[in-house]
Order: structure tokens, then sequence, then C-alpha cells
């Protein structure tokens, strides 16, 4: 029995790494297709390869195999109920990401994870199996990340649109303000993969020092792009401000592909690695050491999920809610991956795809409320309140059945 659950949990995980790919490519390559900064091809190239990077060689290596806490697993002792709890929370959470995804509208993988969790523990160990003070942050995130995400890319917006756009040489004015921009993404970038991560931590860097480094490594690469730019731009007037904040978007998006490799490879791995160590252990295990080619598989199938079909939501977030060009899809990703550090920086729950939507509404409203299709933000925001009962109530059913069928 226990070789059959294994099996199937590994076939499981390769589904729900698929679906996390489609979906949550949009978060960072969305915007610059969208302003034709690149093309759609380029952008799953580029995106299914730095989440297969991300996922496999900064991802964590030591991952809770009871996902995000939510359950109280002292009520719930026996390994081969947890076995088929984990299984029914990747094939429940991962239909829901694909019915999302279907319908071309982009929902928190984790937030489907963290609501096939709460449905197995109710199930198996009762309501009070659940931690729901965990689940009360989950529900704020709905209201902190968009808001925060699109004030934050709503002011960035302003600063381009009144310091730059609207001035006489305006060229001139944007390679005057690329160091700022160009070394603010960068340090962005480094800062969020050096403190606090495992990459951080395998390089002995902690927090004052990963800010001071990478504070410095900005400073340098800013002014180093700005020449870059001045030397290699031969547009002017606005096809050349254009041009630079392309170059400057291309480079955020790619951060973002990233970083989502490395974060939510867990969503996927997380629950395998679970099954994995309590039928080598026959016994419960809290958290492991997750072998390197479960990271790997994660990666690889979270990549094809984003070669595959992670156009469909692309195409919601980057042309259906407003009109970005690459002045605007620069505000939207800066804004993104600034406000997704400084809420986890906060201890703020957060989430990228609820920021990246955000940001878009964001820079949108910059234009005017007519300027963003309501409707369209309506739709997701309703899909992002049913994750976590349309993830919890399918894993009740799956594990009622998985349990008749194996115990």
């Amino acid at each position: 029995m226990a070789e059959i659950i294994l099996g199937l949990g590994l076939l499981a995980g390769i589904y729900m790494a698929w679906n996390i790919g489609a979906n949550d490519i949009a978060n960072g390559m969305a915007s610059p297709v969208a302003a034709k900064a690149i093309t759609l091809r380029q952008a799953v190239i580029i995106g299914g390869v730095l989440d297969f990077v991300g996922a496999t060689f900064i991802g964590s290596h030591v991952t809770s195999t009871i996902s995000k806490d939510i359950i109280q697993t002292d009520l719930i002792t026996d390994p081969n109920v947890m076995m088929i709890g984990l299984l029914s929370t990747l094939l429940a959470a991962a239909f829901w990401v694909f019915m999302a995804t279907w319908r071309q509208l982009p929902v928190s993988t984790t937030h489907a994870i963290v609501g096939a969790m709460v449905g197995f523990g109710m199930v198996a160990g009762g309501i009070n199996a659940v931690k729901w003070t965990k689940i009360v942050p989950i529900i704020a995130s709905w209201i902190i990340s968009p808001i925060f995400a699109g004030i934050l890319t709503y002011v960035i917006f302003v600063i381009i649109k009144s310091r730059i756009l609207s001035s006489r040489d305006n060229f001139i004015a944007a390679l005057r303000w690329t160091p700022v921009f160009s070394g603010a993404t960068f340090f962005i970038v480094i800062v969020s993969l050096l403190t606090k991560t495992p990459l951080g931590d395998r390089m002995g860097i902690d927090m004052q020092n990963g800010m001071i480094g990478s504070l410095m490594l900005a400073v340098v690469l800013g002014f180093a792009t700005k020449f870059i730019m001045k030397k290699t731009i031969k547009k002017v007037e606005e096809e050349g401000v254009e041009e630079i904040f392309r170059r400057l978007q291309v480079f955020t998006a790619c951060y973002v592909s990233l970083a989502h490799g490395a974060n939510d490879v867990a969503n996927a791995i997380g629950p395998v690695a679970g099954i994995y160590f309590i039928y080598h252990n026959k016994a419960l295990i809290q958290t492991a050491e997750v072998p390197m080619f479960l990271l790997a598989g994660g990666g690889l199938f979270i990549a094809i999920g984003v070669f595959t079909w992670g156009y469909r939501v692309i195409e919601t977030v980057g042309n259906k809610i407003t009109v970005l060009n690459n002045s605007r899809g620069f505000a939207v990703d800066f804004g993104t991956a600034t406000s997704v550090l400084l809420a986890s920086k906060m201890g703020l729950p957060v989430s990228t795809t609820h920021a990246a939507v955000g940001s878009v509404i964001g820079v949108g409203l910059c234009g005017g409320v007519a300027a963003v299709d309501f409707k369209v933000v309506w739709n997701i925001m309703l899909y992002w309140v049913i994750t976590l009962p349309l993830s919890a109530i399918p894993t009740i059913i799956i594990f009622l059945v998985l349990e008749w069928i194996f115990l």
C-alpha cells in the first residue's frame, strides 16, 4: 500500500508543479509581454528556465512536510493517514489551480495548498486539528497584498511620469534617473537572493552584511547601467525612454520568475517530501532535508507548466486589466518585487500573485478609473476568495475515497 501511495504522491506532485508553472508565470512575465518588451515565446522560455534554476539551486532544502504548519500534528498520529492526507491535498490543490488556469485567472498556489491542508485537517482530526490562527493572515493577504503593491506601483509611476515622461528632454531625464531605478532594482534583487534565504545561509551572509553588500553592489551596477544605456541606445525622445525601461523591465521580470521558482517549489514538493520520508521512516517527520532530485523534479515540471500553458494567465494579467507600455510595465514589476520583499521582511502576509495584480491595477489607475477593467478585477478577486474552500472541500472528498480504498 505504502508503495502505491508514494507513487501516486510523486505523480500528484508533478501535476501540482505543472499547474504552479502554468498559473504563476504571469506574476513576472505578463507585463513585459503586454508591453512588448519580450515576445510570449521568449517569456515562457526565460520564465521556465529561471523557475527551474530558482527551484533547484535556491529553493529551500529544508521544508516543512506539513505545509505552512496548518495542522495540529499531535491529533493525527497514524503515518498512513498522513500519507493519504498529503496525497489528497496535492490532488485537490492541483485541480483547483488547473481550473483557475483554464479560466485564465491568477490564483495563489500557496493558498490552494493551505486550503487543501485545512480540508485534510478537518476530516482527519476534527475542527480542532486546524490551526485557525494561521488562516487569519491568509485572509488578510487578500487585502494587504494588492493594496500595498498597488499603492507602491502608483507612486513609482507618478514619479516616472512627473520626473521623466513630462520633461522637455525626457531621454536625458531618463538617463539621469537610470542609476536610481536600475540601482534600486539591483538592490531589491540582490538583497532578496542573499538575505534570509537558503542561498544566503549557505554563503554565511547575515542580514546586516547582506544589506550593506547589496547596497554597495547596487550603487556600482546602477551607474554601470547608465553608462551602458548611454552607449548602446541610439534612439532618442520617447523611443529611447521606453527602450531604457524595456531593459529594466525585462531584468526585473526575470528576478520575479527566479524568486517564484525558489519560493513556490515547496507548494508541490513539501507534501511529496512528507510522503517520501514517512514511507522511508515508517513514522511522522515534521521537517526533513529535501533531496536535490525532488527539488530538481519540481523545478522541471514547473518549467514544463510554463512552456505548455503559461500563456493563458499571462494574457489576463498583461492585457485584460489595463494597457501597459514599457515604463508602466517596469513600474508593475518593480512594484511587485519591492512590495513582496518589504512585506515579507515586515512579517506581513503577502502573495506574489495578488501583489502582481494589485500592481497592474495601481499603474492603470494613474490613467484614471476608466483605464482599469474592474469586471476582470472582480472575477480575479472572486477566485482569490473561493480558493480556500474550493481546495478544502475536494480534499475532504478525495481523502475519504482514498481512506476507504487503502485503509
